[in-house]
Order: structure tokens, then C-alpha cells, then sequence
């Protein structure tokens, strides 16, 4: 089997991009649908065995992947990483800031240290990846970077470190649309809602019952895939959004809008999409279908 994919398997052909956080959710599918258009993928992340297992998923599956662990919070890590991308695989074309992480908590729980951990996992390593791919490639030649955000629009109650990071993100990437415009480079982000992904069973407690009774709240009354946002990483890499920068695309269902004072029906005549030939439901999800 291999990655459904709705683009056809040439549009990245002879491209390197750059995923980080790709050894699990998000970031593993995105890799593995580039790698399926023909990107030659480079997996960046902390931990070296599960980007080496996707890469592996990657070869078996006919597609061109390497893998590098780094520390992106580290600035001289990482700019020492994408000197090193760039001699071993040339030019970097496209960059997905997918890396991030947090946990439940509410404001006045967080002490400093983990406010800042998650700012700087969330927003200063995807600055200092983007930034760096920006001064070391792509200001010679032009490219496309995307960011990951997520669903912070009516403030982030219970991660409020998270959206807080998010928030910088989403004007990151709007000021660097307009800065890094004239070299042919655009920057946009996706925001994905409540995703099907690994990263659910990190979560515990109260948050993690939760979980399952998400979709309720989502206008079409599901639980987005990791395909879904996948696909819209792709379209904003590729040619077809050769005019689009500075933008934020939500991938949520619609449940970042609306209020309570409109009713929320039964839903009917909603399909998810699945490309991803490897994904796997988490385990809080099992049995909730």
C-alpha cells in the first residue's frame, strides 16, 4: 500500500523539505505524503529512534528519507543542523514547523519554567528553524515555510502557555510573509482543531476523558484526521498557492466559530478523508466510533 494522496506523485519532485517534529502524528504523516510526491524528506526532532523508524517507513515505502535528531529550541544547534542539511542534500525548498508540545494546566498553575518551555518549544524553535532556512537557502532561491498553530482563537483555557505560543506563531508568520517576500519565499501556517492523532494518549486525568466527547462540539460532528491537515500542508507548499502568504488555514470542522447561542445538529453527510496508508487511531479513541 501506499499514501492515498490527492496531488499527483511528481509535485515535489527533485525538492527537499524539511519536517520537523516528524517522528510521530502529524509531522510523521505529512512526511510520509511529501515523500509519496516525490520530496526527498528530512525527519528533524529530539528523539533519534522514531525518526529513524519513519524514515524506515519511508524507504519500504519506496520514498527518499533522512533523518537528523536536534534540539530546535538550541540556537546554535540549529544552525548548525541546517548547515549541515544543506552540504549533504543541497537546497532547501520547503520548510514544515510542525514541532511542538504541551500539557493541561490552568494559568495560574504554570510557573515560569514550564510558561517558557512551551514558548520556546511552540514559537522560538520554529522561529530559529524558519529563520535559518530563510538566511542559509532560501533567501537565495525562494521556497515555502509552513507553521503549525492550533485552535487558540477564543483564548486557550487549560493551555494557556500553548496559546499564547500559537498566538506568537500566527504574527510570526505574518511578519514574515511581508519580510521575506521579495526573495520569493512565502510563509503561511495551519491551525488543525481536534485531530485523530498520537499525540492524544499523551494526555491524562480529567483532559483525557474529555477526549472522546470532543466531536459533540464541532459543528460536523467529528474528529478531524491527520490526513486532513496533511492535505493542507501540501496545497500550501505546493505551486497552487504560488499567490498565498501571510495566511492562516483552520482545519477544525468549523468549531473555532460560531456561539452557544446557535444549536449544534445532528450531523449528517460527513466524510472524513484518510490518505494515510500507516495511521493508526489513538487509544483514547477506541472503541468511541
Amino acid at each position: 500500500m501506499v499514501y492515498d494522496s490527492i496531488f499527483r506523485r511528481d509535485l515535489f519532485a527533485a525538492q527537499t523539505l524539511i519536517v520537523t517534529g516528524g517522528g510521530s502524528g502529524i509531522g510523521r504523516c505529512t512526511a510520509h505524503e511529501l515523500a509519496a510526491l516525490g520530496a526527498r524528506v528530512l525527519l528533524v526532532g529530539r528523539k533519534a529512534e522514531k525518526l529513524q523508524k519513519v524514515a524506515a517507513e519511508i524507504s519500504a515505502d519506496g520514498g527518499q528519507a533522512a533523518w537528523q535528531a536536534c534540539d530546535i529550541r538550541d540556537e546554535e544547534a540549529v544552525k548548525a543542523l541546517v548547515t549541515q542539511l544543506i552540504a549533504e542534500h543541497g537546497p532547501i525548498h520547503g520548510l514544515v514547523n510542525n514541532a511542538g508540545g504541551q500539557y493541561p494546566a490552568p494559568l495560574a498553575s504554570i510557573n515560569q519554567k514550564g510558561f517558557e518551555t512551551v514558548l520556546r518549544t511552540n514559537l522560538v524553535g520554529g522561529f530559529l528553524m524558519a529563520r535559518e532556512v530563510f538566511n542559509q537557502s532560501m533567501s537565495q532561491h525562494g521556497g515555502s515555510i509552513v507553521n503549525m498553530l492550533a485552535d487558540m482563537w477564543g483564548g486557550m483555557p487549560g493551555m494557556g502557555h500553548s496559546g499564547a505560543a500559537r498566538a506568537g506563531m500566527d504574527n510570526f508568520t505574518k511578519t514574515a510573509a511581508v519580510e521575506w517576500g521579495h526573495a520569493g519565499v512565502r510563509v503561511n501556517a495551519v491551525a488543525p482543531g481536534w485531530i485523530a492523532s498520537s499525540g492524544m494518549d499523551t494526555y491524562e486525568g480529567a483532559f483525557k476523558a474529555v477526549i472522546p466527547t470532543l466531536r459533540e462540539h464541532v459543528p460536523l460532528k467529528r474528529i478531524g484526521t491527520e490526513s486532513e491537515v496533511s492535505a493542507a500542508i501540501v496545497f500550501l507548499l505546493s505551486p497552487a498557492a504560488a499567490f498565498i502568504s501571510g495566511s492562516t488555514l483552520r482545519i477544525d470542522g468549523a468549531a473555532s466559530l460560531g456561539s452557544r447561542a446557535w444549536p449544534l445538529y445532528k450531523a449528517r453527510n460527513s466524510e472524513s478523508y484518510n490518505g494515510f496508508h500507516r495511521a493508526y487511531l489513538p487509544d483514547v479513541l477506541k472503541d468511541k466510533e
